[in-house]
């Protein structure tokens, strides 16, 4: 079938993007949906800062790729083998499938699955293959997803099937954002009952851990660089909210710390901001070649320890429904996180934006006809 889609056609282009246009927004063949495989259209996608790197260079992946990882739609097709999603059902795409088998999928989350990591890596579905093609050149998947257009075809380990109430944006951000930031908070860090937590970093993944560690009862300082998105912080509810050397110099310590906003400064500001006997949780993705400094003698003589957990540590299929009765019960407003929605032709323009740091989550709408 032809699709519309975003296909990234090189990566490190100058930015701003609205002028050297790395993107190639237009017609795409999509092949049906094989074994274990399902078809889905996409109703909302979420710019994430981990579709920024690939587009700066930051994550080197296989081009020319159809970007987007954090996405929700409506199935439409279900391949052989699939028996347990139907057609119409609405579903959460993640960008981490889980084979079940390996042994990362036995540590309960702590490590990503070996498999769809290396089928990530080649850009491929779990399967191996590809379902994406242009004039005949095959075009690779972003992360299992390839959110970014108007239909996907997705292993069914990359997706969670959710009840129809949840709606269409909530359940693309449950895909990544939630997950990430979420499962920091519930389960990397496991911070004790009624204890502060600090927060690092105030994006979209920054924010869903606020959200996230609020749901639970929990005291939340926020620390960022933006005025706009402390003050932000303390209308979602943090206790204070601080820029990063104004947290230092006040002294601001916890028990746990996480950091989201993926750079070397932020993890070392992360540290800083950790008590003795505490823990920092570092969920945001650096760039490859970033390198922080720690004191070894300091993680020794305090007793610190630092963890580091990919995808929030989850597993999709537990975690989701856990959120999503957290959304349905009103203790996660997770409506708060959409900042803007934009038209996939804006997706350069969106990229700038988030680039500056002035978005939480741009959210790709579509119509229900489009492509």
């Amino acid at each position: 079938m032809l699709i519309t889609g975003a296909v990234l056609e090189r990566s490190g282009a100058e930015p701003p993007y609205a002028e050297s246009r790395p993107f190639r927004v237009g017609a795409l063949e999509l092949d049906g949906p094989a074994h274990g495989e399902l078809l889905v259209r996409i109703e909302a996608a979420g710019v994430c800062h981990s579709d920024l790197s690939v587009v700066d260079g930051n994550r080197p992946r296989p081009l020319p790729m159809l970007l987007g990882h954090e996405a929700a739609g409506i199935v439409e097709e279900v391949g052989s083998g699939v028996t347990d999603v139907a057609t119409g059902e609405r579903v959460v795409m993640t960008f981490l499938p889980r084979c079940g088998r390996c042994e990362a999928c036995g540590t309960d989350g702590r490590l990503p699955c070996s498999v769809g990591s290396a089928a990530n890596a080649a850009g491929t579905l779990v399967g191996g293959g590809r379902r994406l093609s242009r004039d005949g050149v095959a075009v690779h998947h972003h992360l299992g997803v390839s959110g970014f257009a108007t239909h996907a075809v997705v292993s069914r380990s990359s997706i969670v099937p959710v009840d129809p109430d949840v709606p269409a944006e909530i359940a693309a951000l449950l895909g990544c954002a939630v997950l990430t930031g979420g499962g920091a908070v519930i389960n990397a860090a496991r911070p004790a009952e009624g204890s502060t937590v600090v927060i690092v970093g105030l994006g979209g993944v920054g924010m869903a851990a606020l959200l996230v560690a609020l749901a639970l009862g929990l005291e939340v300082v926020g620390v960022d660089a933006l005025p706009a998105k402390l003050e932000l912080a303390r209308s979602l509810g943090a206790a204070a909210a601080h820029l990063p050397a104004d947290a230092i110099d006040l002294g601001v310590r916890s028990p746990v710390v996480i950091e989201a906003a993926g750079s070397a400064r932020a993890f070392e500001t992360a540290l800083a901001l950790t008590e003795p006997g505490g823990t920092t949780v570092t969920v945001g993705l650096a760039a490859p070649d970033a390198r922080a400094a720690v004191s070894p003698l300091l993680l020794t003589a305090e007793a610190r320890t630092i963890v580091g957990s990919y995808l929030g540590s989850a597993v999709p299929s537990r975690d989701i429904p856990r959120y999503v009765e957290m959304w349905r019960a009103g203790r996660l407003p997770l409506e708060k996180l959409v900042s803007s929605r934009v038209r996939l032709g804006e997706i350069e323009e969106a990229m700038d934006r988030l680039a500056t740091g002035s978005e939480l989550r741009q959210i790709i709408t579509f119509d229900p006809d489009s492509g």
